[in-house]
Formats: C-alpha cells, structure tokens, sequence
C-alpha cells in the first residue's frame, strides 16, 4: 500500500494518506471534502532513495529502477 501526499482544493491542506489504491477517493482530514493527488511532493522508490527522473506519475511511469 503506498502512501502518497494529497491536496484539499477547498481549504489548501497538504497531508499524506497511506491507501489501499492509487485512484482510490481520500478525505481531506481538515474539512471533510474529497482531496486531489498532490505531485508536486517527494518521489521516491521502493528503495527509499529519491528517483532522480521522475514525474510522480506512476500510471504513466516504466516502473523506478
């Protein structure tokens, strides 16, 4: 289960969400609304390293290597 950074667009609350799936809904903790991915976060790979080239976006991604 990976955890990923997200952003409220109603109050600006950035947070980290551990979730079951990528596109899965997730609730702002602040003010209830439904929150969007935030890819402007740190990425790393499955070794905790930092990726040098990487978008964040894993849905478009080859896989960190």
């Amino acid at each position: 289960m990976p955890v990923l950074q997200y952003k409220c667009k109603s109050c600006g609350k950035t947070f980290d969400e551990l979730v079951g799936k990528y596109d899965e809904a997730v609730v702002c903790p602040a003010c209830g609304e439904i929150a969007e991915r935030d890819w402007s976060g740190e990425v790393y790979s499955a070794t905790g390293k930092p990726v040098k080239k990487c978008g964040g976006n894993c849905r478009t991604c080859g896989g960190c290597k």
